[in-house]
């Protein structure tokens, strides 16, 4: 086929009368003439052998150098295997998908396809009670990954990215969250990629990059929605009453197990509503503050125990000289149903320490203070047991009405 048949004398001049009239310039070019003179480029092309047509522009906005150059590339895309209609189509989707992002900006909203936006989209398809404030994975999200993420479009973020992140959790000394946030994204970017906007899931390269968690023994529930069943068996519980209150306080207080049957009343401080006993790992002073509902409780115990010496005495010893077996919490867990595989005693300590640092946002340092575990300072200085005690009560007391509302929803 003869190419570049036509000239601009001859365009400006083409008239059309009673029909359309086609003009061609060659090589699937051509341009149609209207009979109200209007006049449209056109260009037809085999693609996954199938026939189609591409409008490129009206003249005279459109010249003829201008038609000649945009068929040319529709060629090149051709060539490349890219369908040049899929393309003017992916333009347009950009433009209108940029021009959005702008008014997004500008209102404060996260741009389209960017981390956030579509971290967020997954939540409300994907994961139950997303809408909920306290959602652990909403909570990780934010806390951890879209103040440094979130804006940036997700085919742009590389896994050094989302390590770095990571690191930052890892820091904080909480290796557990750091896998669980890594899991998260790569939720995420599975379902960008099921919804073709990524070519693929980054995370699977950050194998082996974390250190691995240590062996948890005790079996634990963690997740919100569970506790909040097992908060309510525990208000339902039909055995003695002193093990009734022990279970009560082992998620209010979250103490080694030992260390709360044995617990004696002398250890009550009732003017500050604290506990002070000797943590029987290190032999060193601790100091547990007592929220509302945890004095309550005790206080509701003590004509019944208190006046023996430990708050928990065993049921076999009439006289009190002997306190709790360390059997009693766990066989009335199971008697509710929360087998050792599920739930034991000494798992309401990775109860607290999972909810108060995923979804409350506390502070780690004052958690860890709070389980007794060693703490030190930039000079590698263990911290006294009385470090950040206000902040501890105020902790306490949040941890304790966190709990109400899980047992009320």
């Amino acid at each position: 086929m003869a190419k570049e048949l036509l000239k601009d004398i001859s365009i400006r001049n083409a008239k059309s009368i009673d029909k359309d009239i086609r003009l061609n310039d060659g090589n699937g070019l051509y341009l149609i003439v209207k009979s109200n003179s209007a006049k449209w480029w056109r260009f037809d092309y085999t693609f996954a052998q199938k026939r189609k047509t591409l409008s490129l522009g009206v003249y005279p906005e459109t010249s003829l150098s201008d038609a000649r150059r945009k068929a040319e590339d529709a060629r090149s895309m051709i060539a490349n295997g890219r369908n040049p209609s899929d393309a003017r189509k992916e333009e347009k989707i950009n433009q209108k998908i940029t021009i959005e992002n702008e008014n997004r900006i500008e209102s404060g909203l996260t741009i389209i396809n960017s981390f956030e936006y579509i971290a967020r989209e997954w939540g409300e398809k994907k994961v139950n009670d997303w809408e909920k404030k306290d959602n652990r994975s909403k909570r990780m999200l934010e806390k951890n990954i879209f103040p440094w993420l979130g804006s940036k479009q997700v085919t742009e973020i590389l896994p050094i990215d989302i390590l770095t992140c990571l690191r930052r959790i890892e820091d904080r000394g909480t290796i557990e969250t750091a896998h669980r946030t890594l899991q998260i994204c790569g939720q995420v970017f599975r379902y960008a990629v099921a919804t073709s906007r990524a070519e693929r899931d980054i995370t699977p390269d950050l194998k082996g990059a974390l250190p691995i968690p240590k062996t948890h023994h005790f079996a634990a529930i963690t997740e919100p929605k569970e506790v909040a069943g097992l908060l309510r068996a525990i208000d339902g519980f039909q055995g003695s009453f002193p093990v009734m209150c022990g279970l009560r306080l082992a998620p209010l207080l979250f103490v080694r197990p030992g260390e709360l049957r044995a617990a004696e009343w002398s250890q009550i401080d009732l003017e500050t509503k604290e506990w002070r006993y000797l943590v029987t790992k290190t032999k060193t002073e601790h100091i547990v503050p007592l929220s509302r509902q945890a004095y309550a409780i005790l206080e509701e115990l003590r004509p019944l125990t208190g006046k023996g010496r430990f708050i928990f005495p065993s049921e076999r010893t009439p006289r009190g000289d002997k306190c709790m077996s360390e059997n009693t919490l766990n066989a009335a867990l199971r008697r509710l149903g929360y087998g050792k595989d599920i739930m034991t005693t000494h798992g309401f300590r990775a109860m607290a320490r999972t909810i108060l640092d995923e979804v409350l946002g506390v502070r780690v340092d004052l958690i860890e203070h709070q389980l007794a575990h060693a703490v030190r300072d930039a000079n590698g200085r263990a911290y006294n047991r009385t470090a950040h005690l206000p902040k501890r009560h105020e902790m306490m007391q949040e941890w304790a009405d966190y709990l109400d509302t899980l047992k009320a929803n």
